[in-house]
């Protein structure tokens, strides 16, 4: 991952492969992978992770084009980035185990839009670097968010917004059965994230210079009228939930099959590629309630519960105390983990919800995936980045307990019963924090006068003056 993206080449025009430059799979192509990779750089590497959305801005105008060409506004940046940032993603995937062409409509994957707009809050909520935002990330952020209301459509009967011809990060799921057209409508996942992202831009405008922000809503021609109905769809959007609290994946997910996991487990012993174990069969995973990886639970990978929670009540939508656990239960049983970034994200989320060996075994297996070559031959394509980052930073936000969310820095360490210490540095706001964590203590050393929390205590740090605090 540093070979690719590392503080010796930040002036080069180049950003983080799915595969770094450790093979030939997905032919040097950039997806979504930012969004599992950035989070350690922001907390380590910052001028890395700056050079990274750089390289998106210098594609802002073909993503513009991209979005022209669909009948869009704004910006809709490619599932699978060119060089020149065109869409490189196929129309048409080989199945190996049979040998036979078919339709891919992975293209349809929008939400990388929503990860690049992430990403750009992130980095700015991680390095006060407010400069960069308002030369550069609100350019982005903004017409991102242009976009995907252009997307929305309001429902005249409901009065919710609705969007479609997407598919979320599942990738199994490409469109409905029997349909003759690729896409999805109401992916939980993006318009969560839709609904987080818009909810974001009143917070971000008002910190930025005055005439900075003047100056942006100039150039993308954005009225104040605009503003309000991007509020208005934040709050509106469609998102379907059962009785029991499951939401759903995507508006008619629940009237698909289920499938006889067991029976599949002892037919191939490897189940990770279900849609071409299917496929082989004559069947489609769009046909079944099957997953290669999170999709709705990515939500939670990038948002606390607590802010997903207020999403949902500016919806109006009312979820049991429980359901988090409720649906990491539902989709965890239905998923294949044939993606190399499924484990880290179904880890965070047990843990989460202390549920610690079943987090343990997924952080273990995430881990070793391309050590093991878990998948059966893929590392020789090439290692997974994401992966590799998002371990990572997985580590110390379950086992160090670091949440880079709030204003302050803050601890709440949970290392794993094996574990003695754990010892590391991190970067937040400009000051840098050196700990060493152990069952019993909190050894800190921050570069300059600072606060920060543990285990919800504000603590009071004297620049390079170290301190132990019990826990």
């Amino acid at each position: 991952m540093m070979v690719s993206a590392s503080g010796f080449n930040t002036e080069i025009d180049a950003s983080v492969t799915a595969r770094g430059l450790h093979g030939e799979a997905y032919r040097g192509h950039i997806f979504w992978d930012e969004l599992f990779i950035l989070p350690f750089y922001n907390s380590h590497y910052p001028e890395i992770s700056k050079s990274l959305l750089m390289y998106r801005y210098r594609r802002l105008n073909e993503a513009r084009k991209y979005a022209k060409e669909h009948g869009y506004r704004g910006a809709m940046f490619p599932w699978q980035s060119g060089s020149d940032g065109r869409e490189e993603t196929q129309t048409v995937h080989l199945n190996p185990l049979t040998g036979h062409w078919g339709e891919d409509n992975s293209s349809l994957q929008r939400h990388v839009s929503l990860a690049i707009a992430y990403n750009i809050y992130q980095y700015v909520q991680s390095t006060n670097d407010w400069r960069f935002f308002e030369e550069y990330g609100a350019e982005m952020y903004l017409d991102i968010c242009r976009f995907w209301a252009s997307k929305a459509k309001m429902n005249n009967v409901t009065g919710k917004y609705s969007i479609d011809k997407v598919m979320g990060p599942d990738e199994f799921h490409e469109m409905y059965p029997e349909a003759k057209q690729g896409g999805l409508k109401d992916n939980a996942y993006s318009n969560i994230m839709v609904a987080w992202m818009l909810g974001k831009v009143k917070e971000l405008t008002s910190k930025m210079d005055c005439v900075a922000e003047e100056n942006v809503l100039m150039k993308l021609q954005i009225p104040y009228q605009e503003l309000l109905q991007w509020e208005s769809i934040a709050k509106n959007l469609n998102i379907c939930i059962s009785e029991e609290g499951i939401i759903e994946q995507y508006d008619g997910y629940f009237k698909l099959k289920e499938l006889d996991w067991q029976a599949y487990r002892e037919k191939y012993e490897n189940i990770y590629r279900m849609d071409r174990l299917l496929k082989s069969e004559g069947k489609s995973a769009d046909d079944y309630k099957v997953a290669k990886q999170a999709d709705t639970l990515m939500t939670f990978f990038n948002l606390e519960k607590e802010e997903v929670d207020g999403i949902f009540n500016k919806m109006g939508v009312q979820l049991p105390e429980n359901y988090l656990e409720k649906n990491l239960d539902y989709y965890l049983a239905r998923t294949s983990h044939g993606s190399s970034l499924s484990r880290v994200v179904h880890a965070q989320l047990a843990n989460i919800l202390n549920q610690d060996e079943l987090s343990w075994k997924l952080y273990q297996d995430a881990l070793g995936s391309d050590f093991s070559d878990v998948q059966g031959g893929t590392t020789g394509e090439g290692i997974h980045t994401g992966v590799m980052a998002s371990t990572l930073v997985v580590a110390l936000s379950n086992y160090a307990g670091v949440n880079t969310h709030h204003k302050v820095l803050e601890i709440s360490p949970r290392l794993p019963k094996h574990w003695k210490k754990m010892t590391f540095g991190t970067l937040h706001k400009g000051c840098r924090f050196h700990f060493q964590i152990t069952k019993n203590h909190v050894e800190i050393v921050s570069d300059q006068n600072s606060t920060l929390k543990i285990k919800g205590k504000e603590i009071v740090l004297v620049a390079n003056k170290k301190q132990i605090i019990k826990t």
